[in-house]
């Protein structure tokens, strides 16, 4: 959203609201009223939804590969909104550069385009807000239910798990946030919070942040470091517990070989899948908020059932 250029001051400049909730919490809804408020104010305004420019297919559950599953579903989805959010990033910084996307691109052109043809004079500054969308969870089943292509009741439950509020406390960056309750219909009050909300933005930019990426690329391999070295000791003990259960079983000598063997090498295997993906699909953005001891845990459970399954074949195979 930019506010229009003043004669005589330049270029104006612009804000990005973010609005975040669980599905069917109104931000659609919310985004369509803040459009029409803007034009009113004479501010030239879009809105850039995931839903419209990451591919149908991504939304889907898939097996993740390399047999290491970190997350549940929507591995794919996640990668997608990277490239969403890296798109934006790059067009508020040269917007003329990024008025067309290269030929190699995870989210879809034409959308795309439409999202940033009504912003694609460059601005001189950027402020940020963000307005969160508070609704009672069976609100939101019940409204999601409704829609012609609904999200499973699973998958907004697990959102119920995960998505976290602003917290400028914590957050600098979250000082202009707002909370909305959706669980009705918007007020008039709502939309006039909002527009003054994003109005505050555009007077109060963000100052520029230094370029840090190095240091949280260091960041994200000295995470991926750690997991993988907790995960190798965890599956160091669950080999050793797949030794004693071969040798409380009388597996012979060769099997007992074949076995570690086995083991080690899958072990093997599944670290390095493991490394290699968290390196892969953790944005730079959230080492502060990783949760290691959860990772590996997910992580160790696929490894314990390979270790299940060879140790249950190596005893069939001494009977």
């Amino acid at each position: 959203m930019a506010a229009e250029e003043k004669a005589g001051v330049g270029r104006a400049p612009s804000c990005l609201c973010v609005l975040c909730g669980l599905p069917a919490a109104g931000k659609s809804t919310l985004a369509r009223t803040v459009l029409s408020a803007a034009a009113q104010h004479g501010w030239r305004a879009t809105v850039v939804p995931y839903d419209d420019l990451i591919p149908e297919h991504a939304f889907q559950t898939r097996a993740v590969e390399d047999g290491v599953a970190l997350q549940d579903v929507h591995t794919e989805w996640k990668l997608h909104r990277h490239a969403v959010l890296q798109c934006i990033e790059q067009f508020m910084k040269k917007p003329e550069v990024l008025a067309e996307l290269p030929s190699k691109c995870q989210i879809n052109r034409a959308a795309w385009e439409q999202c940033i043809h009504t912003l694609l004079q460059p601005e001189d500054s950027l402020g940020f807000c963000q307005v969160y969308l508070h609704c009672d969870l069976e609100s939101c089943i019940s409204r999601n239910q409704s829609r012609s292509e609904p999200i499973s009741t699973e998958v907004i439950l697990e959102m119920v798990k995960r998505l976290e509020s602003p917290n400028p406390q914590k957050n600098p960056w979250e000082t202009k946030s707002i909370f909305l309750n959706t669980t009705d219909n918007l007020s008039k009050c709502d939309i006039q919070k909002v527009m003054e909300l994003i109005s505050s933005a555009l007077s109060n930019p963000l100052s520029p942040v230094e370029d840090n990426t190095e240091q949280k690329e260091a960041a994200r391999l000295k995470c991926a470091s750690s997991v993988v070295h907790q995960a190798d000791q965890a599956c160091r003990r669950l080999i050793s517990e797949a030794m004693k259960t071969a040798r409380e079983n009388q597996v012979s000598s060769e099997h007992m070989r074949s076995l570690a063997t086995q083991l080690n090498e899958s072990k093997a295997t599944f670290l390095h899948n493991l490394r290699k993906q968290l390196l892969q699909e953790t944005p730079l953005t959230q080492e502060e908020d990783f949760d290691v001891e959860r990772v590996v845990k997910r992580a160790v459970d696929v490894f314990d059932h390979e270790k299940k399954e060879i140790l249950l074949r190596i005893i069939n195979d001494h009977k």
